[in-house]
């Protein structure tokens, strides 16, 4: 039986410019490419690896 995975919402809040481009390539990898744009993913390792990578520009809320 799948396990139901919660969702996370994440948030872009701060603007890609004068990041590095990691940081910038992590930002785009979770699909945030605006400033105040939202998207949902599942709550699993990998993306909150990424989320940990930049969070400082995001707002993460389940």
């Amino acid at each position: 039986m799948a396990e139901d995975k919660k969702k996370i919402k994440i948030t872009l809040v701060r603007s890609l410019i004068g990041s590095t481009q990691k940081q910038i390539r992590v930002a785009k990898a979770l699909g945030l490419t605006k400033t105040n744009q939202t998207v949902e993913h599942e709550n699993t390792p990998i993306v909150m690896g990424m989320v940990k990578a930049i969070p400082h520009l995001l707002k993460v809320s389940e």
